[in-house]
């Protein structure tokens, strides 16, 4: 293995609690990939796409599923990321490598979130790239928060503000073992009533709060003197006019609001009955050769009852309905 010198992210100080300079893997990260599992790694257990989970990975520790049990220490320590790992009633899972977008669809809830549809509409509409500043309010279970950091990584920085103060520990704690606090500050206050704390250095602003309105004079403080990017999720409509409405009292241009839907279309093969045409022409004469090839096409249909396959493509019957509204705005240069 090539072995790495411990270097801290933030200012390039060597870590003072390590036994020894060198280790032979990088660190789990959600912006940094690796190929090895490691002790004290976040994995996802995928069991199929509708199916998976996140674990922490401890040494000694073990985690079941329906196929069986999983031991970290002899089943995933050492083990490449994309293993297929057999359980303990002989069935297999996969290992998988966290990503902000896997994380979404396993992280626990302590709020509603946001999914990648929206999250994907948000990152591109406010123009993020390495190197952005972005100020967050909520930060509620994190799902949008990695999707920015990610984006973001390796110089930019993240400041999410949370008003309850039991989710801000625990995002906090999750952005540490996640290795990405390097990237995201983490504050504890009424973004309504303090702001986010910094003046004229964002380059984007993203509210998801239960009056957004009240904190567009703060956005409209936190973004940069040239500009900038605001978006505002609301589940009403009657929260986007009044936004709407404060964001062209502050001067805010380029208004819009989007509804992202998304309608997943199932491809299925399907068998259809093949149509009768009715018997030959009478005046048609075959000779006892072409008797013969049309009694063999005939046992062939009969057998396979006149059908053909295809593939075919449908809408689902039921799919995910309204979330949210998006409202992007423009702070204007005059």
């Amino acid at each position: 293995p090539v072995f790495l010198p411990i270097f801290s992210k933030k200012r390039g100080e060597r870590f003072r609690d390590c036994q020894s300079s060198c280790i032979p893997f990088l660190k789990m990260s959600f912006v940094e990939y690796k190929d090895v599992i490691q002790n004290g790694d976040t994995a996802i257990v995928f069991l199929g796409h509708d199916s998976m989970f996140a674990i922490k990975v401890q040494q000694g520790g073990a985690t079941q599923t329906k196929y069986g049990a999983i031991k970290h220490s002899t089943d995933l320590v050492g083990k490449k990321y994309g293993s297929r790992i057999t359980c303990s009633k002989g069935g297999w899972v996969y290992i998988l490598h966290p990503t902000p977008e896997l994380w979404t669809v396993t992280l626990p809830h302590r709020t509603q979130i946001l999914y990648s549809t929206d999250i994907s509409m948000i990152i591109m509409m406010l123009e993020l790239k390495p190197g952005s500043i972005v100020c967050e309010s909520g930060t509620g279970s994190g799902s949008l928060s990695h999707a920015i950091i990610r984006t973001i990584a390796p110089t930019g920085q993240l400041y999410t503000v949370e008003f309850h103060k039991q989710r801000a520990e625990k995002a906090e704690e999750e952005f540490c073992d996640h290795k990405v606090d390097h990237l995201v500050t983490v504050k504890t206050q009424d973004v309504c009533k303090e702001g986010f704390g910094v003046t004229n250095i964002a380059d984007a602003v993203f509210l998801d709060i239960p009056s957004p309105w009240e904190a567009v004079r703060y956005a409209k403080t936190a973004l940069k003197i040239e500009g900038g990017r605001i978006c505002s999720f609301s589940p009403c409509i009657e929260q986007v006019q009044r936004t709407c409405l404060v964001m062209t009292e502050e001067g805010f241009i380029d208004i819009s609001t989007f509804e992202i839907l998304l309608r997943v279309y199932d491809v299925r093969t399907v068998s259809l009955q093949l149509p009768d045409f009715g018997a030959a022409d009478k005046n048609n004469h075959d000779t006892p050769a072409d008797t013969v090839s049309q009694s063999k096409r005939k046992c062939c249909t009969d057998s396979q009852q006149g059908t053909t396959q295809f593939k075919s493509g449908a809408p689902l019957r039921e799919m995910a309905g309204h979330t949210g509204y998006l409202t992007f705005a423009t702070k204007s240069l005059s």
